[in-house]
């Protein structure tokens, strides 16, 4: 019997959910390695083959079994002989939803309920075999997030397979890369703020994020944060930033923003004097972990220290606007203040009743970012260098400040 070659996985799913289709995986049955490569397909991929078409670059896998060896995700032995079954390789996936395969004459292969499970918006696992990996409990964390919208909700026995992987100690050897590729692509998700209940949910948070973690409990003060727990606020402030179609370094970012609010003392809770400090080496820690880019990292030691300055815009001196406006690049980096400032009103709305306010703020700084353009050929004309060039951008911003300051408070109090 010829090899027999099935679309599988996500592209199945998808085109099942009426969702558009981008990448499709291949699982070849009945081949050998040596047979795709004489049909022109290259061979990549070092744990197992995995094999590039040689006209469409599409991915063929050879149908496989795995084994579980050691300890984390890497401990597996996987088996590609000939004789593996279709349905054997589907078993190994995490999910029923990404466990199902169709043919070339579009005849749909479903031996674990995938099918009834997208009717039902179910993320159910496929075999106890799911808690041998423990990057999954991530994956269907971000899968929720990824499908919320959609209604889609983890089933209980899975989430309690997942708590016992959160139990074990195997997500701790999961690598950082691992960790922060799902967890971006999970920040860059419809509902991101979803990725990171479902892991308190089951208890990864703290684990994988222990600083995220140690939010909630944490009381604000209602005058300012109705929903009074530090840890809903950030979820609440991560859907905004959602919802303002931020970039992943903008999610990032407000995620992490109040982690200073876990050190503040209890006898002045819930008051948080100070927070914005308190939280930088906290960032810092959590990004080194992690190895977070630098770019993220810079966005969310800006948007932790200056998020409140940045609420109370109309109150600063013209020297502290300056100051902040230069800390953030305004200048040098247009891009970063507007990243600077989609982090502050999802902050600024991530507030229980408060989800649609306005954000004036985000006028007035780009309105004092625009006063203080400056022409710096017109002052080398005019013979400036140096430290003396420096003095003079500072001078001709701070009066430019002051009146745009003086402007906006006459037009807006």
């Amino acid at each position: 019997m010829s090899p027999q070659i099935y679309r599988v996985g996500g592209a199945v799913r998808d085109e099942l959910l009426g969702l558009p289709v981008h990448d499709i995986d291949y699982v070849v049955v009945g081949a050998t390695p040596e047979w795709l490569t004489d049909q022109g397909y290259r061979q990549v991929g070092h744990e197992f083959p995995v094999f590039l078409h040689p006209e469409t670059q599409a991915e063929y896998a050879l149908a496989r079994t795995e084994r579980k060896q050691g300890a984390g995700y890497h401990g597996f032995i996987c088996d590609f002989h000939p004789d593996v079954s279709l349905e054997a390789d589907l078993e190994r996936r995490d999910l029923t939803i990404n466990a199902m395969a169709k043919a070339d004459a579009g005849a749909l292969i479903d031996p674990y309920g995938g099918q009834q499970d997208l009717a039902d918006r179910l993320l159910r696992h496929v075999s106890p075999a799911f808690a041998e990996d423990p990057l999954r409990v991530l994956r269907v964390a971000r899968f929720a997030a990824r499908f919320h919208s959609l209604g889609f909700r983890v089933a209980n026995d899975t989430l309690a397979l997942m708590r016992e992987l959160a139990e074990s100690g195997e997500l701790a050897l999961l690598t950082p890369e691992r960790v922060w590729q799902e967890t971006e692509r999970a920040l860059m998700s419809d509902a991101p703020q979803i990725y990171f209940q479902v892991l308190r949910d089951c208890g990864a948070l703290k684990v994988c994020f222990p600083e995220v973690d140690a939010l909630f409990g944490v009381p604000q003060r209602a005058d300012y944060h109705p929903e009074i727990d530090t840890g809903v606020h950030t979820l609440m402030a991560l859907g905004q930033a959602a919802r303002l179609q931020a970039s992943s370094a903008v999610r990032f970012a407000v995620l992490v923003h109040d982690l200073g609010k876990a050190l503040t003392p209890d006898p002045v809770l819930p008051s948080h004097t100070g927070h914005e400090v308190r939280g930088l080496p906290l960032i810092d820690a959590l990004c080194a972990r992690l190895k977070v880019p630098a770019t993220h990292q810079a966005l969310a030691r800006v948007v932790g220290e200056f998020h409140l300055d940045c609420h109370r815009a109309n109150t600063h001196s013209a020297e502290v606007l300056l100051d902040r406006l230069q800390r953030v690049d305004a200048w040098r980096r247009h891009e970063r203040l507007g990243e600077f400032l989609n982090a502050c009103e999802a902050d600024a709305r991530g507030r229980t009743g408060l989800e649609d306010r306005p954000y004036w703020q985000r006028d007035f700084w780009l309105g004092a970012a625009a006063a203080c353009h400056i022409d710096n050929a017109a002052l080398v004309a005019q013979g400036y260098r140096g430290a003396e060039m420096a003095n003079a951008i500072a001078a001709i911003r701070l009066e430019r400040l002051t009146e745009f300051k003086a402007s906006w408070q006459a037009k807006h109090e």
